[in-house]
């Protein structure tokens, strides 16, 4: 019995450790993908405050201007309005966002965190905080018969890995809940192959966005410098 107990664990040992070959290639190493941070999600739009919010849309290139011709490849997403931004919040039927803890942001970088922050300006995001906001998105419905997704955003630092589909899943989760069915979302080309992946598609009865474009330049500018 001793004997060939010894024998079976030998060959055990040979089969996940073969005797290694002086004139065989070394094993590559494979790195070990980190494990994702800790996250919190919410849907309480008291907690997300719109100063954060904006200086969110901006490290993502997120951008909320009128869009009346497109623009140029090198621009950079300018601000949202802060009271507008308040508004929209107030008025969305569906808020989630996430939040992570700051440490897991200490290696983004001096030039990141000046990114996050959103054009130099003191939002209260400062590693000392214990949470960040670092992922957006939000619904606004008739509460019927449709509803749109908006807003998706995720910190650059956490993309990929996620939180993205976690966001729609939530909110698409909380339509269904309520039977809206009628869901689009409007985004750009760059963005589609991540709604594709989310479960959107092309419209079964072909319609498009189309955009009122009659005099709202005229009348964006006037409100603008009031």
């Amino acid at each position: 019995m001793a004997a060939s107990a010894k024998v079976a664990r030998l060959t055990t040992l040979a089969l996940f450790s073969p005797t290694p070959n002086p004139s065989s290639p070394k094993p590559t190493k494979h790195r070990t993908r980190a494990p994702p941070p800790p996250i919190s999600i919410s849907m309480d739009p008291a907690l997300v405050d719109p100063a954060h919010l904006q200086a969110l849309m901006l490290a993502c290139g997120h951008s909320c201007a009128l869009r009346l011709s497109p623009a140029p490849p090198s621009s950079r997403a300018e601000p949202v309005d802060l009271v507008k931004l308040r508004t929209a919040l107030a008025h969305s039927f569906i808020v989630v966002s996430v939040f992570c803890g700051a440490k897991y942001l200490a290696n983004a970088g001096e030039e990141e965190e000046q990114r996050f922050l959103g054009l130099g300006l003191d939002l209260g995001l400062g590693r000392q905080e214990e949470r960040r906001l670092v992922g957006f998105g939000r619904a606004v419905s008739d509460l019927g018969l449709t509803a749109s997704v908006h807003d998706v955003v995720v910190h650059p630092s956490l993309q990929r890995i996620g939180i993205g589909r976690k966001i729609v899943d939530k909110i698409t989760r909380v339509l269904h809940s309520r039977g809206i069915y009628d869901i689009s979302a409007l985004c750009t080309e760059k963005e589609r192959p991540f709604f594709e992946a989310c479960g959107f598609g092309d419209d079964m009865m072909g319609s498009t966005t189309m955009l009122y474009t009659r005099n709202v330049q005229m009348l964006y500018s006037r409100n603008l410098h009031r």
